[in-house]
């Protein structure tokens, strides 16, 4: 079989309408941008931020944020052509088997595996550091070996630093969460409502109070200068800077997972992925502008850096109340991170790339509840001892992955099948394509060759399964007469 052997756009059509896999069209577009900003304001905004700021850019990940968000602009158009011609769950893992063969999908689906297990991991961290944060505020303190990993330390309220052991309040959400998904948890569109419009009451409640607490000393220099190393402040640090908070960006792409339900695809999917896009941006730029301010970059190398600048206020009663509502929104977002984690695999599984048994259904709760588990025992080692800059510049280079390769995957299919319709069409193919391509590859290579050494194991290990077993049992290599003893 050829690895670069590809689903039609039609084949996939009729699968996603066939009876058991048929959903319900029920969402418009405002329900569209409701949950890409969702999906969208969670860890990466409320944690990476500071990590970014203090590490990286200084006042300058103001800059940072503008960056990131002109390489998600571009991949979102590409995303919006695709979510239009191909309405169907699966986002860029759907997309690549599409327009550039089974070997490029299995590769991105790994990606997104790998992806979404440190993105659940990156935002359990930061779960953990606002959980402990307000059960301060009531006079709580929990062991302080037992709230950060081995690589990571912590301060005594007598300003001793402790050196941790294992992060146990992450490991605890994250196997809560995964159960819950188990037993069938569903999230309705009101649902996601409800969360969307807590996350952004945190986020304007912060910046309306946060705005007369700005201390102008704090933003100078605004570009702190270089240390004399790459992504150590100065222009290279506001590029991986970029490239860090890149994590705060990614859930628009979630908007594509949702094609199959709503109600007017070809119209709806490209107002809800660039809406939400542009609203995050809006705000993303003003709240970074007033955490920078209100707490000097070098003081937010932490895990719930906003909790660090409300404690600059006087007002106890919004302490406990912004720091509750993060922990509600990065619990939403960890739900759907695992949610989408096994659905990708269990995408993987129905095409035969990975064995049977992770897309066969619980008896009692329906739910792919052997994918939950794998993923459990997968995630929680992350959340229990890596510190939270190192997982979450893992999600970040994951992320970007997917979508140079998305973004080549318009210009491939626009070559390839130039006549088939598209209700909506990226604009200046191939250039913004090539521009998607260039500017989230720019990200990625700031991110630096640990962050790269991590990913190119991963992608070696997905190839040996690929080609020792995925290859010959896939479902495409049966359907085109694949020999009698490579199916067994």
């Amino acid at each position: 079989m050829s690895l670069f052997a590809t689903k039609s756009v039609e084949y996939i059509m009729a699968e996603s309408e066939a009876g058991e896999h048929k959903l319900k069209r029920t969402l418009g577009p405002g329900s569209l941008v409701a949950l890409g900003i969702g999906a969208i304001i969670g860890s990466g905004l409320f944690s990476l931020t500071g990590v970014a700021a203090a590490l990286h850019a200084g006042p300058a990940i103001v800059i940072s944020m503008i960056v990131a968000a002109i390489g998600c602009a571009f991949a979102g158009l590409c995303y919006s052509e695709f979510s239009c011609m191909i309405p169907v769950a699966g986002s860029a893992y759907t997309y690549a088997y599409t327009t550039l063969g089974e070997w490029l999908a299995w590769i991105i689906g790994w990606d997104l595996v790998l992806e979404y297990a440190v993105g659940a991991s990156t935002v359990s961290i930061s779960w953990s550091g606002y959980v402990v944060s307000l059960l301060h505020d009531f006079g709580i303190d929990l062991p302080v070996q037992l709230l950060a990993g081995p690589f990571e330390k912590r301060m005594l309220p007598d300003g001793r630093v402790i050196q941790g052991i294992v992060n146990l309040p992450a490991v605890f959400i994250i196997c809560m969460i995964s159960l819950l998904l188990i037993l069938g948890i569903k999230e309705s569109a009101r649902t996601n409502a409800i969360i969307v419009v807590i996350k952004l009451a945190v986020v304007v409640v912060f910046i309306a109070v946060g705005w007369r607490f700005i201390h102008a000393e704090n933003y100078t220099p605004f570009i702190p200068e270089n240390q004399g190393a790459f992504g150590q402040f100065g222009i290279s640090g506001i590029m991986m800077g970029a490239g860090v908070i890149f994590f705060a960006y990614i859930g628009f792409d979630a908007v594509s997972t949702a094609a199959q339900e709503a109600r007017n695809p070809q119209k709806d999917m490209p107002i809800g992925i660039i809406g939400s896009l542009v609203v995050c941006t809006i705000l993303y730029v003003v709240f970074s502008y007033i955490l920078t301010g209100m707490v000097h970059y070098t003081k937010l190398n932490t895990s719930a850096p906003v909790a660090v600048a409300i404690d600059q206020t006087p007002y106890e009663w919004l302490k406990v109340l912004i720091k509750f509502g993060i922990i509600c929104g990065f619990t939403s977002v960890m739900l759907v991170m695992l949610l989408g984690q096994s659905r990708v695999f269990f995408s993987m599984s129905r095409d035969g790339l990975v064995p049977k048994i992770f897309s066969d259904i619980h008896p009692k709760f329906r739910t792919p509840w052997r994918s939950n588990l794998l993923f459990m025992l997968f995630v929680s080692p992350f959340s229990a001892f890596l510190p939270l800059s190192v997982v979450g510049e893992m999600t970040s280079i994951g992320t970007l992955f997917a979508f140079v390769i998305v973004c080549a995957g318009v210009w491939v299919m626009r070559r390839a099948h130039p006549d088939t319709p598209r209700p909506f069409r990226t604009p200046l193919v191939p250039l913004v394509p090539i521009l998607g391509i260039v500017w989230n590859f720019a990200m990625m290579y700031s991110l630096g060759l640990s962050n790269w050494l991590r990913l190119i194991v991963w992608l070696v290990i997905g190839q040996v399964i690929y080609f020792t077993y995925s290859r010959h049992r896939s479902h495409l290599a049966l359907k085109q007469g694949a020999p009698v003893a490579q199916r067994r």
